[in-house]
């Protein structure tokens, strides 16, 4: 038998562990009795509770070590006396790999070791870093260090692991919140993460997928091309299958561990939570919003759902009229676990690093994209940073990483429909109620909802967000004053729904694009295109409603309403920058004149000449039929006059077609100041029609006759094909003609002519 080695006495484990934290005992030591918040009680309590500890503990342990072991010893004392009776604590945070806060607290509470030293190092990582931070503003260096100070802080976001990695990618588009140095400094964690070993990668993908790397592959490369917070991407080649040839493959790898180190920063998270909500008067559940930010890293983490979320993209986009300027990478399904995600290799360039004509229209066809997604298709894309999106050889928008993604319900959808409406129409009267509906503002709030102070406040706010420039452009002082004092009065008014977390960030970013090409970009303006493509075609009642807001404005509940001429403009010219991007037509694709005449025939008849009535329908049938009879009242006045006057003051029209004057003075056919604002109204929306110029816009006079005959071709089978909705509206416009007639009637009031007693060169008042 081998001679077994000596077993250490207790006391010889007591002075090793000695000689191991001699080093680090003074530093720590001096930290802590230094300390503003906690120097003086941390220096009374080793003088009075430290002698007695030794002696219990061991004779030669620093104060120091020796309380922070006995308050160790105590913790897990009483957390074993209160775990009796209760169920053990799981084997992982997550055991069932789906993000749950009690589990994982359940879990850390028997890692007391593990959770204090992880809160120290960021601790005293971010003080330090904040220190030298608050010593720049004290010396006047800000500016002065602000490179170097940048660098620092990459560095310390890379060292603090991927939940601040996350962070720090997002922060770095923000050039309207950031100093250009700081932007500079962050992008470095777009490209500069480091990355692991491709030993560890390699044994990860055999592990996962159960053959060897040269039996899956044709080629696997030594290195990473890319890495990634929570994973690293390889450029391989697999074999073609039925004589096809071998492909490029991007292969992504989950970093070791990933899953132990984002739950243990999740539960710091999620403790401090409720202290910042006490310390800052917050109404957010910040709890929640944790809980909502947690469960979207996590499943991030699982590649399958994450090429589940691709796929369910591609089908929901496939159905607009996005499907060809946009696209995911198609997924490898036989090489991909929940560790192991392999999609076809994508040629193009980084959003950010393309020519800025290309990065203009990308964006717009990206802002288009993600509000399809968010009030559509019902699946947002949640980390669009400029890594994630790329512009292919062709011109298209290729979105990258679909790990997470958060789920909007329909009418949640609606609510932010009538929300952007209002923003983008400036109906800043609203925005107080939408708020409330979206959970902006607490229920116990709703009575301030209509307080003129409010209105006025986020009416400023929301003015000069649309105006461009992000928050830049933005009065931060007056803003955050006007909120204070309106807080001194009302009480804290706002709170941040949980669900709204990954909306932010998502909008957020992309604006951050925006705003590195164009300085002056507005998001609310680049709302526009998809709130008016989705207010005409929506067939949904309270759609309608936010329609019938937009055109017609305050008077939307008025019987006699007409349409706001310059809210229509605004309306048709968003809806023709929609169908240009969704078309790809900027990115310069060949499309014959016929091609784009049949288009907006389909266009045209699918919102118009519909079987079923739609809200955009009603309205163009109300309108059209009150254009119809105010043009014809106004065209018979104008007959009459040019007819000539009688002797007996009665125009000769009027004599010949009513010759007893029965409706002389009837509102059926007499004009008033309502007729002559829709025949105005009317001569301006024929003049937007006629000068509409964009990439669309045609000139007859050019039109060959080849052109000509193929587009009246055109034009004959489209009005075929709709003839059974053409006539539907036709009946329902003839039924909408004999109720404005009844209503004339009814409500009307028979003029009273006086026919004065005149000389003879006088003229005569005419019917």
């Amino acid at each position: 038998f081998l001679e077994s080695p000596p077993i250490a006495t207790a006391g010889e484990l007591i002075d090793g562990a000695l000689t191991a934290v001699d080093t680090y005992e003074t530093l720590f030591d001096t930290q802590l009795s230094n300390s503003p918040i906690i120097g003086e009680l941390w220096v009374s309590t080793k003088e009075m509770l430290g002698p007695m500890f030794n002696t219990l503990i061991h004779p030669d342990l620093p104060p120091s070590v020796t309380l922070v072991i006995t308050s160790y010893i105590t913790y897990s004392v009483f957390s074993a006396i209160l775990s009796i009776g209760q169920e053990p604590p799981p084997n992982s945070p997550y055991p069932m790999n789906k993000y749950d806060a009690m589990s994982a607290k359940r879990y850390f509470d028997n890692k007391f070791g593990m959770v204090v030293k992880r809160a120290i190092e960021v601790a005293v990582l971010s003080g330090t870093f904040l220190l030298k931070l608050a010593s720049d503003v004290a010396s006047g260096k800000l500016e002065e260090n602000s490179e170097g100070r940048a660098e620092e802080l990459s560095v310390l976001l890379t060292k603090l692991g991927p939940s601040f990695i996350k962070i720090g990618q997002s922060l770095s588009i923000r050039t309207d919140l950031l100093s250009p140095a700081y932007v500079r400094g962050l992008k470095q964690l777009q490209d500069q993460v480091p990355p692991f070993s491709t030993a560890e990668a390699r044994e990860i993908i055999e592990s996962e997928l159960g053959s060897s790397i040269e039996q899956m592959f044709v080629e696997f490369p030594p290195e990473p091309i890319a890495a990634a917070s929570l994973g690293q991407v390889y450029r391989a080649k697999i074999r073609g299958q039925d004589g096809e040839e071998d492909r490029w493959v991007a292969v992504k790898v989950q970093r070791p561990n990933i899953m132990n180190q984002i739950a243990l920063d999740m539960h710091l998270i999620r403790d401090v939570a409720p202290f910042i909500k006490r310390t800052f008067n917050l109404n957010t559940d910040l709890s929640r919003v944790v809980d909502t930010w947690g469960a979207g890293f996590v499943d991030e983490l699982d590649y399958i759902e994450e090429a589940i979320n691709a796929k369910t993209f591609m089908e929901g986009i496939e159905q607009t009229p996005l499907s060809g300027v946009v696209f995911s990478p198609p997924v490898v399904d036989e090489l991909t676990t929940r560790k192991v995600l392999t999609t076809e290799w994508i040629v193009g360039e980084r959003l950010d690093k393309s020519g800025k004509e290309d990065v203009s229209i990308l964006c717009s066809i990206a802002m288009n994209t993600y509000l399809t997604m968010m009030l559509e298709t019902g699946v947002l894309h949640c980390d669009p940073h400029p890594g994630n999106l790329l512009r292919t050889t062709d011109g298209k928008l290729c979105i990258l990483d679909w790990g997470m993604i958060t789920k909007l319900d329909p009418d949640l959808q609606i609510t932010l429909i009538e929300h952007m409406a209002h923003l983008t129409s400036a109906d800043y009267e609203e925005i107080p109620k939408d708020l409330l509906l979206l959970g902006f503002i607490p229920e116990d709030k709703s009575d301030l909802i209509r307080d003129s102070g409010v209105v006025e406040t986020l009416a400023e706010i929301y003015g000069a967000w649309t105006a461009g420039g992000g928050a830049a452009a933005i009065n931060v002082n007056k803003v955050i004053a006007d909120l204070q004092d309106l807080t001194a009065e009302k009480g804290n008014l706002f709170q941040i729904p949980p669900y709204f977390a990954y909306i932010a960030k998502s909008f957020s970013v992309l604006e951050g694009i925006g705003l590195s090409n164009d300085p002056q970009y507005s998001i609310i303006n680049e709302c526009l295109p998809y709130v008016s493509k989705r207010l005409l075609t929506d067939k949904s009642e309270r759609t309608g409603g936010a329609l019938s807001t937009f055109i017609f404005g305050p008077d939307k509940n008025n019987k006699d309403r007409i349409i706001d001429y310059d809210r229509v403009e605004q309306l048709v010219s968003g809806f023709g920058d929609y169908t240009t991007s969704a078309s790809g037509e900027l990115q310069g694709k060949n499309t014959t004149r016929a091609e784009v005449i049949e288009g907006l025939a389909d266009q045209v008849l699918d919102l118009l000449a519909s079987e079923e009535e739609t809200p955009l329908q009603g309205i163009f049938i109300e309108q059209l039929a009150k254009i119809i009879t105010s043009s014809s009242r106004t065209v018979w006045s104008d007959l009459r006059e040019r007819s000539g006057v009688l002797s007996n003051g009665r125009t000769v029209l009027g004599t010949l077609v009513d010759p007893l004057g029965v409706f002389r003075t009837s509102p059926v056919v007499r004009a008033n100041q309502l007729d002559e604002r829709t025949v105005e109204t009317t001569r301006n929306l024929l003049n937007l029609l006629t000068t509409t110029s964009g990439p669309s816009a045609l000139d007859a006079s050019t039109l060959t006759n080849t052109e000509v005959v193929e587009i009246s071709s055109i034009i004959v089978r489209k009005l075929w094909e709709k003839r059974s909705g053409m006539l539907a509206t036709s009946n329902r416009l003839a039924t909408q003609l004999l109720q404005l007639t009844a209503n004339r009637l009814e409500s009307g009031e028979r003029e009273i002519l006086v026919v004065p007693t005149r000389k003879v060169d006088e003229p005569a008042e005419t019917d």
